[in-house]
């Protein structure tokens, strides 16, 4: 099972190193975001409605936590594209189980979309979003998090599609509400009273949560991201288990 998964993970590697292209494009969103709402809206927010602190640094984590998120749950386009081309039904018809393919797979979109969080993590540091300190080895956590729960829900989502535009529309029908009720551009503590309600049932929060300045417990935030990404483990291997080629 270990080398199953092993390989798995590694060719997602590959593909991942070998795309210029999709690394720089997975870039050009969240730092458009941070460039236009860090530096744009960040001279003219002050700094009692964004917590105290500069609107630069409080929406950096947020930009960090969508690049994860987006690399993360898209990466479940893979499954289509490998059956659309006869790969997966290669690999399932392999002596390993498809569990093995499965976490494999998600551990590679995870790795990648945590890759792609580090490379904005250091943009930060230079940029002055984010500080160096004992809070980054905590947001690290939060962000494989969040890689390996969206991923797995990619994966979930994936298995049981066939076409990519349809994956492409649903995804983004299903991220963009995740992130923009995720207290990633505001602040919960000034937010209605029914946004913060459906903020607080959003995951997403609580990954946000842990990776910034939290508003909430960081260990309620990581218990729940925890749970979440052990619920999507769980829905993501039965789904693919289910999945017919």
């Amino acid at each position: 099972m270990t080398n199953a998964v092993y390989t798995v993970w590694l060719r997602n590697m590959k593909r991942y190193f070998r795309s210029k292209s999709r690394i720089i494009g997975s870039l050009a969103q969240p730092l458009l975001f941070l460039l236009v709402l860090g530096f744009g809206l960040g001279s003219i927010v002050t700094s009692t409605s964004s917590g105290g602190i500069s609107y630069l640094k409080f929406v950096t984590p947020g930009i960090i936590t969508m690049s994860v998120l987006f690399t993360s749950i898209f990466s479940g386009i893979q499954i289509i594209w490998d059956r659309q081309f006869g790969f997966l039904k290669e690999t399932l018809v392999a002596p390993v189980s498809r569990i093995s393919i499965m976490i494999g797979q998600t551990l590679g979109g995870a790795t990648t979309a945590i890759i792609q969080g580090l490379i904005l993590f250091l943009i930060s540091l230079i940029t002055g979003g984010l500080s160096f300190n004992s809070g980054i080895i905590i947001a690290l956590i939060f962000m494989i998090l969040i890689g390996i729960g969206f991923t797995a829900m990619g994966i979930a989502i994936a298995s049981r599609m066939r076409d990519m535009q349809g994956f492409q529309l649903i995804m983004n029908f299903v991220v963009m509400p995740l992130f923009f009720l995720s207290g990633a551009l505001f602040p919960l503590t000034n937010a209605p009273a029914i946004l913060k309600t459906i903020t607080y049932l959003n995951p997403l929060t609580y990954g946000v949560e842990g990776v910034g300045t939290s508003s909430i417990n960081p260990l309620i935030s990581l218990a729940v991201m925890r749970g979440f990404s052990l619920i999507m483990i769980i829905l993501g291997a039965y789904s693919f288990r289910k999945m017919k080629i």
